[in-house]
């Protein structure tokens, strides 16, 4: 009997805790309240990063904004980490759990843009935040500040840590700080990323790796006595025409992306330098690496037809996003709790204006919750150096509506949305659920352990090499 008993006291428990965090409780209730009595502020931050839309590793001012701020709310803030000056880890509280969360600030080059639906620079070929990164910031930033008054209030105990992280457009600076043993520590990562569309993110990205190759020959007159000439530009062209060749040969997940930095300064010259920035990327890093090998090969075989030397520079990589589905259910069960986003009038026809400006279905807003999908084995999309936080430490993703369905990403439609309300709301949802997740692994030690042991799985015996050079990063490298 008494065995009995105990069994159905432990399946009680046990529902209590498969169900007891879905359910908006006193302490949800108070991160939300958290998250709007910060609202304005957040929104402010916001919009300040994107106006000033800094790019990687020139984020100075952002970066300084989110510490700031970090900082007045009783955060111990730790700047210039990993030998990056605008990389900082804010922290408040004491014992585990310890859970961190990730804030982007950097902007790309040449999409400024107005908060307006119609293509118009705010500084013609200046920067703008074409990933929505100043959204990113503020409202891991908001996420972090719920967490710690909740800490702060005795509700639970725990720390929780917010890491600035720079340069995820260019160098990926997420892996010299990893590579500096900053999540050695971290029991669970919270991420999230703007987007047309609001779920718990299950699917994985893209391992990507870049790296450089410079050839160099011997310049001449172009017409004068070319014969004394060697080209390193005839190298470049013949390099690209490999790589291209080579595309009918690799796996449809392959994707390879190259920028031709240096042919040549005048026509009169035959070039004695050229430069090129090449990229690898494939679903999985042991299905890139071979690709990457081999066109390696194709700048020794392309310099022996020009007759000139070469040089291959590792740049950085990135590994594919570890998935976490135990962590994903967490998270979609909180953002049942939130619903759906509402969009005013105003708001849908300004998303219907992007759409139609970008040649899209003029359909608006997508303001419903996906459901959880089941994890694609060959996902598509992009590269995130939350991949390589995600080899380190268990890691929860998510994505919510910023941007219209459909919006061209890393254009000016994105930089449009995350200037005004649409790119708010969305920064505000985020904050929220990010916060009401951590609140669930604060308080339930089992779903911790759940994530974590989802991670070890799942990474089984692989073991994480940074695929960066040696020495520090490449923070005076403008340009290259």
């Amino acid at each position: 009997m008494i065995t009995k008993r105990l069994l159905l006291i432990l399946f009680c428990l046990s529902i209590g805790l498969s169900f007891g965090q879905n359910k908006m409780n006193k302490t949800k209730k108070a991160i939300v309240a958290s998250v709007e009595k910060h609202k304005d502020n957040l929104i402010k931050i916001s919009d300040e990063i994107w106006a000033l839309a800094e790019t990687a590793f020139e984020e100075n001012q952002s970066a300084e904004i989110l510490a700031s701020y970090a900082e007045s709310q009783g955060f111990t803030v730790e700047r210039g980490v990993a030998g990056m000056p605008t990389a900082f880890v804010a922290t408040y509280g004491a014992g585990r759990p310890i859970i961190s969360v990730l804030g982007e600030f950097d902007a790309l080059p040449g999409l400024s843009q107005k908060a307006e639906p119609n293509k118009n620079p705010l500084n013609e070929g200046a920067a703008g935040h074409g990933c929505g990164h100043n959204m990113f910031g503020a409202a891991s930033l908001g996420a972090a500040i719920a967490i710690k008054e909740q800490i702060e209030k005795g509700t639970f105990k725990g720390t929780v840590k917010f890491m600035g992280t720079p340069s995820e457009e260019k160098y990926f600076g997420k892996i010299w700080m990893v590579r500096a043993g900053l999540w050695d520590d971290v029991d669970v990562n919270i991420s999230w990323h703007p987007s047309s569309s609001i779920e718990a993110d299950v699917q994985s990205s893209l391992a990507l790796i870049d790296f450089k190759i410079e050839f160099y020959g011997q310049a001449a007159h172009a017409s004068g006595d070319p014969w004394n000439g060697r080209s390193a530009s005839d190298a470049l062209e013949l390099y690209t025409a490999g790589v291209n060749y080579y595309r009918e040969h690799v796996k449809p997940t392959v994707r390879m992306h190259y920028h031709i930095q240096d042919g040549g300064q005048v026509v009169n010259v035959v070039p004695d330098y050229s430069r090129l920035w090449m990229r690898v990327r494939d679903t999985k890093r042991s299905g890139m690496l071979p690709v990457y090998e081999r066109v390696q090969k194709m700048a020794e075989g392309a310099a022996i037809l020009a007759n000139v030397d070469y040089k291959v520079s590792l740049i950085s990589g990135i590994y594919e996003v570890l998935v976490n589905r135990a962590g994903g259910e967490i998270m979609q069960a909180n953002l049942e709790l939130l619903g759906d986003i509402e969009y005013t009038a105003e708001e849908i026809a300004f998303g219907k204006g992007i759409q139609k400006a970008t040649g899209k279905e003029e359909v608006g807003m997508d303001s419903k919750i996906k459901p959880l999908e089941a994890t694609r084995e060959h996902p598509g999309g992009g590269s995130t150096d939350v991949g390589d936080v995600s080899w380190n430490v268990a890691n929860i993703n998510l994505g919510v509506t910023t941007a219209p369905k459909d919006t061209p990403w890393h254009s000016w439609a994105v930089v449009a949305c995350g200037g005004m309300s649409i790119g708010h709301k969305g920064m505000i949802y985020a904050s929220k659920a990010m916060a009401m997740t951590m609140a669930d692994l604060y308080e339930n030690p089992n779903l911790v352990s759940k994530v974590k042991a989802e991670y070890k799985e799942r990474k089984g015996d692989e073991v994480y090499e940074a695929m960066i050079p040696e020495g520090p990063p490449p923070i005076n490298n403008k340009g290259n």
